[in-house]
């Protein structure tokens, strides 16, 4: 009888099984997806002081973040005990004033939410990055002594782990250049900077290689308004060539033979788009339906014609309300514009798990520089690609810190997005101005953290790549996740894979976000659900390295772990 009761049982389990073998983003009777409408998202203080300013952050695979700023800005707000060297950092006046007795860079624990100090050796202002396949921040340039630097940070999860830097150096100065993470494994391209009309790349192939010449930053340098064409925006195109946009205007450029391809339309509108006009950009999430074929960017915000010499007298003109987005491949390319709710320069635009992307901190008038905005920015916009044009901004819940030049933010595992930054001076000042140095740590929470959603939140993600690979999943390649979930699935589940960025001054280099192509979904009873997902078919379409895998289920998604796309 008990062999009986259990092969019923078994029997139900099976067509339970059965029942949720479906296509893996349609189910029958369950919820459907959710939406932002109403619902503003909450701030929450971390630190008082993280002792450093975030003028730039990259968080890591160890689930911790790297926060660092220039060396040269004087004292930090985290006293070190000795100097690179040993020496001691005393009470002595000459000591307390020193640069070198202070910390420009931390890393900060977000589960134990801690920093400790990392040491820098060379100016990083203004410098670029990018992670490489094994998870390794390379860090390139920045002012003075770190123009040419190069630099290395590999997580090591002990807290015993610092900056390296290169005995090799880059060909030509780099400061307020940008970097992009490119289909051969591990090399960098390292794209401009200020009065640098070049590109280059890292690792060279050989000891006497060098820059090239780049025409297009010639074309796009406005001289009387501070270049105007820094930090230009890159964008892998799932083609392997390089989308770059610098002031109003963008090509798609083979770097491999020195071509531009195509010189797309001039975005609509006067003013700038890039440094110090302070616009921002990503790429839309690449969706498998189409193969990821489909590429389209979007540029957002920046400055008002002239608003960095208006600044320099003290007159800070309005900043530009309109994005564009534009689909880079095909054959047929237009700008869409649309406004956003109010004018915003100084932004940083981030890609949620959902796919919709996030405009926070930054400045309503003004330029990017050393006291050139003003009215800060204090609510973030939430922007969905995909709802009709008029339908697609919503504002979120106000700050009370304002976030001024230079900030950063970043999303986190959890889906929180971490936001710091903001220093509009030439060293920490904290009385007696507009906008104080700010060393306070904030984390915004979207609406799709709130309680009322857990039942539906994906719990206890985990990655099998199978066929005893622990290091990662080639491209092309099936690999298992599991989670459990205690209803039954929404009628859309998805699958987002998420490269984390490099961000500083508006920019977020080597970010996207990916959906994938789930294969078979199986849930039990016991709410246990299994899933085959597809990895990306090549590195043009992800770049190898570390990715944020999420579950997102009716628009609620899992805390993200970490998955690792591999070169064959």
């Amino acid at each position: 009888m008990a062999h009986h009761n259990h092969f019923l049982i078994a029997i139900k389990s099976m067509i339970t099984a059965l029942f949720f073998t479906l296509h893996c983003i349609e189910f029958s009777g369950a919820v459907g997806r959710f939406s932002a409408g109403g619902q503003k998202g909450q701030w929450q203080l971390l630190l008082n002081n993280t002792g450093v300013v975030a003028m730039h952050m990259a968080l890591t695979h160890d689930n911790t973040v790297v926060i660092f700023d220039q060396t040269e800005a004087g004292p930090s707000g985290y006293r070190l005990r000795r100097r690179h060297n040993g020496n001691r950092c005393t009470e002595s006046r000459d000591n307390l004033a020193d640069s070198s007795c202070y910390a420009h860079s931390v890393e900060y624990d977000i589960s134990s939410n801690k920093v400790r100090p990392l040491r820098l050796y060379t100016d990083t202002w203004c410098s670029s990055g990018s992670f490489l396949s094994n998870g390794t921040l390379l860090q390139t340039g920045g002012y003075g002594s770190g123009t040419r630097r190069i630099r290395y940070f590999k997580p090591c999860g002990d807290g015993q782990c610092d900056w390296r830097q290169s005995e090799r150096s880059l060909a030509d100065n780099r400061w307020y250049a940008s970097n992009q993470l490119l289909p051969e494994h591990d090399r960098i391209i390292v794209v401009g900077g200020r009065r640098t009309f070049t590109y280059e790349f890292v690792p060279k192939m050989s000891s006497n290689e060098g820059s090239h010449e780049l025409s297009f930053l010639h074309q796009t340098y406005d001289r009387s308004e501070g270049g105007n064409n820094l930090y230009p925006f890159l964008h892998l195109s799932s083609d392997g060539n390089l989308f770059i946009f610098a002031n109003r205007d963008s090509i798609l450029f083979n770097y491999r033979s020195n071509i531009v391809i195509k010189t797309f339309p001039r975005i609509p509108g006067d003013g700038s788009r890039n440094y110090p006009g302070s616009g921002s950009s990503v790429i839309l999430p690449l969706d498998h339906t189409n193969n990821f074929q489909r590429v389209e960017v979007m540029v957002c915000g920046g400055a008002a014609s002239g608003a960095h010499r208006a600044a320099g007298q003290n007159r800070f003109l309005k900043g530009l309300r309109s994005c564009g987005r534009m689909v880079i491949t095909g054959n047929r390319h237009k700008w869409n514009m649309e406004n956003m709710p109010g004018s915003r320069l100084l932004s940083d635009m981030l890609i949620l798990p959902t796919g919709n992307v996030l405009i926070i901190n930054g400045a309503k008038r003004g330029s990017g520089g050393w006291n050139n905005a003003r009215n800060a920015s204090l609510q973030p916009y939430l922007y969905n690609p995909n709802h009709k044009l008029g339908k697609r901004f919503s504002v979120l819940k106000s700050t009370k810190i304002a976030r001024m030049y230079p900030s950063s933010a970043i999303l986190l595992p959890d889906g929180r997005v971490l936001v710091g930054g903001g220093n509009p001076h030439e060293s920490y000042t904290f009385s007696n101005v507009a906008y104080p140095t700010e060393l306070r740590l904030q984390a915004f929470a979207p609406h799709y953290m709130r309680r009322q959603y857990h039942t539906y939140r994906p719990i206890n993600l985990t990655i099998n790549y199978g066929h005893g690979d622990l290091s990662g999943v080639r491209y092309g390649g099936d690999f298992n996740v599991s989670f459990w979930l205690g209803r039954k699935p929404s009628k859309v589940v998805e699958f987002s894979a998420y490269a984390p960025p490099f961000t500083t001054h508006s920019i977020s280099m080597n970010q996207r976000l990916l959906k994938l192509r789930c294969k078979r979904l199986v849930r039990a009873e016991s709410g246990l659900v299994h899933a085959v997902l597809e990895a990306p078919p090549s590195p043009n379409v992800a770049p190898s390295g570390y990715y944020m895998l999420t579950v997102v289920n009716g628009g609620i998604p899992s805390i993200s772990q970490w998955v690792r796309f591999l070169h064959q």
